[in-house]
């Protein structure tokens, strides 16, 4: 319930304050939510296997979007940034789907 609430007044105070990213972080900042929606997409398969433990859902969130920011700025560095970019952006949403699929078979016995 508090998590529920942190995440509605997050979205409220986003809206309100209307917050403008860095131009150095631009690049990075669409990957990092791809990246961070995998480990919220994973958290919830796990919840509904009932095998969720915070602290794993924390380190994935943190390391994925640390990882996949990381794997676009090597990207910059070696001058192939937007293809490392879609790569990564890819791989994510294969996973967000698989995990999604597997919560609707889940819940839909399918």
């Amino acid at each position: 319930m508090i998590a529920i609430l942190g995440l509605v007044a997050g979205i409220v105070i986003g809206l309100l304050v209307n917050p403008e990213i860095p131009v150095w972080l631009q690049p990075y900042f669409p990957v990092a939510i791809i990246a961070a929606l995998d480990a919220v997409v994973g958290g919830l398969r796990a919840l509904g296997e009932q095998r969720f433990y915070d602290r794993v859902f924390v380190i994935s969130f943190i390391s994925n979007v640390l990882i996949a920011s990381f794997m676009v700025f090597l990207g910059d560095q070696l001058g192939v940034g937007a293809q490392l970019s879609t790569a990564v952006v890819v791989v994510l949403g294969i996973r967000i789907f698989a995990n999604a699929a597997a919560i609707r078979r889940r819940i839909f016995h399918a």
